[in-house]
């Protein structure tokens, strides 16, 4: 059966007080909507996930390679994939909301495991 759902009808899950996010997905593949605090960074890491983010409002700055080796800004309007296996780190500049999408989903979001965006 296919479902047709509304943003607003997700809940809102606060990660820490500068994250929130809203979850959708499927059998393969997940979207996370997410708004973030100015100053909010996601420390270097990687995943199996091939990554693709959007931004919506606000800049991310990535960092990308195990010693940081390319950076840029991601601005609204842009977006960017991201392989899988790739290390990656992310400060956010101004408020942020950007919405990524993983293949396969993400299952340290959804049991909690996913500790190093909290610390």
């Amino acid at each position: 059966m296919v479902e047709k759902i509304h943003w607003d009808a997700i809940p809102t899950e606060k990660v820490t007080p500068q994250m929130e996010r809203k979850l959708v997905y499927g059998e393969k593949v997940m979207v996370a909507k997410m708004k973030f605090k100015d100053g909010f960074r996601v420390p270097l890491h990687y995943h199996e996930n091939e990554q693709i983010t959007s931004v919506l409002s606000g800049t991310i700055r990535f960092w990308f390679g195990a010693d940081k080796e390319q950076t840029f800004d991601l601005n609204a309007g842009e977006v960017v994939v991201i392989p899988a296996n790739v290390p990656h780190e992310a400060l956010m500049i101004g408020d942020v909301e950007e919405i990524d999408t993983w293949a396969p989903i993400r299952k340290d979001w959804l049991d909690g495991t996913d500790t190093y965006l909290r610390e």
